[in-house]
């Protein structure tokens, strides 16, 4: 069957690509940039077609020749306005898309109260959309639990960090996760089977307060919670922006969406997938503990490409640029090895510190800071996030180019580069900043004092550590 993945840069849609292949599907993926598939294992074997949602014309395209789709999009990540968003483009894919055998959506259990948050109501509403206008199945899910989930990071990283919490007394409401594994089988399954309509999937019940004392006995740490009735859900999001590695612009939804009990009847899913027996929360956690433990992790919650446009650079586009080179005795790759390890649990080799409080003050303004780490220790692939930079470019073992995701009052880059010279590597870092109005240029002027210091003492280290790289 010919097959469209959009999304296929998320979570979901980058392990669900290679799921597809395995049962012999013909595959085509729709991203905004085909950049950001090049390092996937499995972009040879797809076709890749440049699609937006939001750009009617080039659906057409897209669709073309094929039989059945994936619309794994959801614009929550893209601010304010995403529910009107979210509404145009899920018509303008119907449209586009008449005429297909099958279309699966993925989207998320409702809980049952008054008050929905926007959310969770925008994917209601999307699925709504797509199963009045084509013969579509609409699969709702509550907290995706897997190796770099954001459901399982924000667990994760709540228990680990924090030995005693006060907590909101809503953290008492049941919800209803599910095993990435499980999801990916009910996708698979939903494209082949004879059903439409929507399927509520998830494994037993159980509080949010019980997910992460789970966690804790797994991990084997004691772990004190106590539920009070204070925090409202903006500001607990808050308080988790700053202890997990989750932003507030995604933090804020997946607090709103366990506010209330979120638990869904699943007898009509269990009886029409009757292959599929929901992992329990506790081996899903296991499972996903053991891949981040062995750098398997496929995606990460944040594969996703953000809202930020792709950016070629070019000369004459009121770019400033600050070169430092220096000279290795090491080769190229082990040069390459050295700067493709930065960032993460290695971090940023010079003056951490004060990477650190960057990061900081960029999660407390809204944006990303450290805490997003890194896929891999090693492996980088375009559209990777690496704490608050995006991988624009990887070209092993030549050259890696990071773009900044961190709030600026401009476009940042970071460039590293590996020449080949007699007898050793040119090593070349570029930052590259592209100021917009006044303010840029006062950030970087007032800055560069400050990055001068830390860029010369990074590349200093970069070099020392391509040699060590190549000792035998």
């Amino acid at each position: 069957m010919k097959i469209l993945v959009t999304g296929a840069t998320g979570y979901i849609g980058g392990r669900l690509v290679p799921r597809l292949l395995e049962r012999g599907h013909d595959v085509r993926v729709m991203v905004r940039d085909p950049g950001r598939i090049a390092g996937k294992p499995w972009a040879e074997a797809v076709e890749i077609v440049r699609g937006d949602v939001e750009d009617p014309p080039s659906l057409g395209p897209a669709l073309a020749g094929v039989d059945a789709a994936y619309y794994l999009i959801h614009l929550m990540d893209s601010g304010r306005g995403f529910v009107e968003r979210d509404r145009v483009a899920a018509r303008t894919f119907a449209a586009a898309a008449r005429g297909l055998r099958r279309v699966v959506y993925l989207g998320g259990l409702l809980p049952d109260a008054e008050r929905v948050s926007d959310h969770l109501s925008s994917r209601a509403e999307v699925g709504e959309i797509l199963r009045a206008e084509l013969p579509a199945v609409e699969l709702r899910a509550g907290p995706v639990i897997g190796s770099g989930s954001a459901s399982f990071e924000m667990v994760r990283y709540l228990t680990e960090r924090l030995p005693a919490m006060i907590a909101p007394r809503w953290i008492l409401n049941d919800v209803q996760p599910i095993a990435v594994r499980d999801i990916l089988d009910y996708l698979v399954l939903a494209l082949e089977r004879d059903a439409q309509g929507v399927y509520n999937v998830g494994a037993e019940p159980m509080s949010f307060k019980a997910m992460m004392e789970v966690f804790a006995e797994v991990r084997g740490l004691r772990r004190v919670i106590v539920p009070v009735p204070v925090l409202a859900p903006r500001l607990a999001a808050l308080w988790v922006g700053l202890v997990t590695p989750i932003p507030n612009r995604l933090a804020v939804p997946l607090i709103e969406g366990v506010v209330h009990p979120v638990v869904a009847d699943t007898s009509r899913t269990l009886a029409d997938f009757p292959e599929i027996t929901p992992m329990p929360y506790r081996d899903a956690v296991e499972r996903a503990l053991a891949q981040t433990e062995a750098n398997a992790v496929a995606t990460r919650w944040s594969s996703a490409l953000g809202d930020a446009p792709a950016f070629e650079l070019s000369q004459g586009q009121g770019l400033i640029r600050e070169i430092r080179s220096r000279h290795t005795d090491a080769d190229p790759e082990a040069t390459f090895l050295a700067f493709s390890s930065l960032g993460g649990e290695r971090g940023w080799l010079y003056w951490n510190w004060a990477w650190a409080l960057r990061g900081l003050l960029d999660r407390l303004v809204g944006g990303p800071g450290l805490r997003r780490g890194r896929r891999h220790p090693v492996e980088l692939e375009p559209g990777d996030a690496l704490d608050f930079w995006r991988v624009e470019e990887v070209e092993r073992p030549r050259l890696l180019r990071l773009r900044a995701e961190m709030k600026v009052p401009g476009r940042a880059w970071l460039q590293l580069e590996a020449i080949p010279e007699p007898a050793g590597t040119r090593l070349v870092q570029t930052a590259i900043f592209q100021p917009i109005g006044l303010a840029g240029q006062l950030y970087w002027n007032l800055l560069y004092p400050v990055h001068r210091i830390i860029f010369s003492g990074m590349v200093d280290r970069l070099a020392e550590l391509a040699e060590k790289e190549t000792e035998p």
